[in-house]
């Protein structure tokens, strides 16, 4: 095996998950890359922006450290398998990117019989095809050179800046606080994003 995460870290991993799968091992192999270029969050200030949510960004914050609540792990709904990491320390960060031919030969055969799973189409035998396919995808993944798996280039964006401590207000139409970053006006009234959406739509 290419990845140089330990065994029983990746257990681990994936006991945090909940499963094991090829999204997963993706997270895995780039939080390999955070910790090889920049190191882990109990060391180095770590910045993780994911431009998906799909199952790698529980990886990425069992194995980096960086999570939504410390405010150093970013989702932005891009809907690209693609991550940033920053050294706050430094100013340093890289932004990797799946390669579109980087999953293998079991890949093609995969998606189309996953899409059959999902569309409730799928006989048994696919369904035990599909699981054979996706182990065999997930070793490819974790066994493949980093630079084989990922595009690797400096990020677009500047590193996003640290989380802060913001004033609460509380909603004119709800009554419940509201972080003021994230207050709307309507009307002269001070209003939380679902009693603003609620109010809009009525107009």
């Amino acid at each position: 095996m290419n990845c140089t995460i330990p065994a029983s870290d990746i257990d681990r991993c994936i006991a945090f998950h909940g499963h094991s799968c090829p999204g997963l091992a993706i997270g895995i192999r780039a939080s390999e890359f955070c910790l090889q270029r920049i190191g882990h969050n109990d060391r180095i200030d770590v910045m993780a922006v994911c431009e998906t949510d799909m199952c790698g960004v529980d990886a990425i914050q069992f194995l980096t450290g960086c999570t939504f609540g410390k405010g150093n792990l970013i989702h932005r709904d891009y809907g690209k398998t693609a991550f940033s990491f920053y050294n706050r320390d430094t100013g340093q960060g890289w932004r990797i990117v799946l390669k579109s031919d980087s999953m293998g030969p079991a890949y093609p055969e995969s998606r189309n019989l996953m899409k059959r799973s999902v569309d409730g189409e799928s006989t048994p035998e696919q369904d035990v095809r599909l699981d054979e396919l996706r182990t065999l995808m997930q070793k490819h993944v974790l066994s493949i050179p980093l630079e084989d798996l990922f595009h690797v280039d400096r990020p677009r964006d500047l590193q996003p800046r640290p989380a802060k401590i913001l004033d609460t207000l509380t909603c004119a139409a709800c009554g419940e606080p509201v972080m003021e970053s994230r207050i709307r006006l309507f009307d002269g009234r001070t209003l939380c994003i679902p009693c603003f959406e609620q109010v809009e739509q009525k107009i």
